[in-house]
């Protein structure tokens, strides 16, 4: 299914502009291990997305909260999550003890997984919107974000001391908890202020059949 014109050129547009902060990304980042460890996760969902789109194409809405997520993570690389110059203005501004940009992203790991979640669920299964298809997508996130702090927690193991900038705890014993907490309130906002936005596009991408 080929998408119209208008939603043509949204796409490429995401998709150009994206590879533009990919590459801006990589120009001169505070530490380049880290860099790699934090755009890998945008590197390979975009490649998933474009080779399965003929087969499955997300709704605009969708795409678009891909390219904000791939963003943050591109901004997270080059700075490091604890060191994102805008965050480190407003923990000095407001007197905070830690840069928060982390937890931007980690609200974010809940909330755009939620849209693409529901989506697959609705499109693809028997699944009809209600309290089980929001439930399920919790679980998801939930499932996706604990996924997630292993994968943290298993790369911390193997090289040790290299990926203090990728795991960002600045001095948080509870920062793996937080980081889940805030993806599960993602995922419940995300359902509760884009859901009839997203069941619009979802229609829109219907209507292009």
């Amino acid at each position: 299914m080929e998408p119209n014109a208008a939603h043509r050129k949204v796409h490429w547009a995401l998709l150009i502009s994206g590879a533009g902060v990919l590459v801006w990304s990589g120009i001169a980042p505070v530490d380049r291990f880290t860099w790699m460890l934090e755009v890998a996760p945008a590197v390979a969902g975009a490649a998933v997305l474009l080779a399965t789109a003929r087969r499955f194409r997300f709704s605009t809405l969708a795409y678009t909260l891909v390219w904000v997520h791939a963003i943050l993570l591109m901004i997270g690389g080059h700075w490091t999550y604890a060191e994102m110059p805008l965050f480190n203005w407003l923990r000095d501004t407001l007197h905070l003890a830690r840069n928060h940009y982390d937890r931007v992203g980690h609200l974010a790991q809940g909330f755009i997984p939620a849209i693409l979640a529901r989506e697959i669920l609705l499109r693809t299964s028997p699944l009809r919107r209600g309290k089980w298809l929001f439930a399920i997508v919790l679980s998801f996130c939930l499932a996706f974000s604990a996924l997630y702090e292993l994968l943290e927690w298993w790369t911390s193991a193997a090289v040790g001391e290299s990926a203090d900038q990728f795991l960002a705890l600045q001095g948080d014993e509870w920062d793996s908890q937080w980081d889940m907490l805030l993806a599960l309130i993602g995922a419940v906002a995300a359902q509760l202020l884009l859901a009839r936005a997203h069941d619009r596009s979802m229609a829109k991408l219907a209507a292009d059949r």
